[in-house]
C-alpha cells in the first residue's frame, strides 16, 4: 500500500512539474484598432479647441479604416461631413504596441487638420497643424510654437502629457 501511496504522488508531482514548465503565450494586441481620444493643446482662436474621439481599425497594409469620428468640442472647423484617415504601423516585438501615427481630417469647408506622432502602447502623442479658412488656420508657427496633442485609447479620460 505505501508503495502505491508513492506512486501516486510521484506521478501527481510529475504532473504539476509539467504544467509549471509551459511558456506563457504572449497575448498582447498586434494592432491598435479600437476607440482613440484625443486631446489637442495649443494653437489660437478656434485651433485651440480641438479634441475628438475617433473609432479606427488597423489593415493589414498599415492604412486606417476610420469607421467614426466625434469632435467634443463644437466649433465652425470640423462638424458633419468630416472624414478621416492615416497610417499607423504598428510592432510587437516586445509586447507593447508601438510604432508610427499619421492622422488627418478633411472638413467640408476645405479644414485639414493634421497629426503626427508615436504609439507606445495604449498612448499616442505628437504635434497637429491645422490649416484652412474662417479662423480655422492656425499654421503660423511662430505666434504659437508648440502644438501637441496626446490620444488615448478606450472610454476614460485622456489628459495631455505636453
Amino acid at each position: 500500500m505505501k508503495q502505491l501511496a508513492v506512486v501516486v504522488l510521484l506521478a501527481l508531482e510529475l504532473a504539476v512539474l509539467g504544467c509549471g514548465s509551459s511558456t506563457p503565450t504572449n497575448t498582447a494586441p498586434t494592432a491598435a484598432s479600437g476607440t482613440w481620444q484625443a486631446v489637442l493643446v495649443g494653437g489660437s482662436g478656434e485651433a485651440s479647441t480641438l479634441n475628438f474621439v475617433t473609432t479606427f481599425s488597423v489593415n493589414g497594409d498599415s492604412s486606417l479604416d476610420v469607421t467614426g469620428i466625434q469632435f467634443i468640442t463644437v466649433g465652425p472647423c470640423f462638424g458633419a461631413g468630416s472624414t478621416a484617415g492615416g497610417s499607423l504601423s504598428v510592432s510587437n516585438s516586445t509586447g507593447v504596441v508601438t510604432g508610427p501615427f499619421s492622422f488627418s481630417v478633411q472638413s467640408g469647408t476645405g479644414n485639414t487638420l493634421t497629426l503626427a506622432g508615436t504609439e507606445n502602447g495604449t498612448v499616442i502623442t505628437g504635434t497637429w497643424t491645422l490649416n484652412g479658412s474662417g479662423g480655422c488656420d492656425d499654421s503660423d508657427s511662430t505666434t504659437q510654437p508648440s502644438r501637441t496633442f496626446t490620444m488615448c485609447q478606450g472610454s476614460g479620460p485622456c489628459k495631455s502629457t505636453a
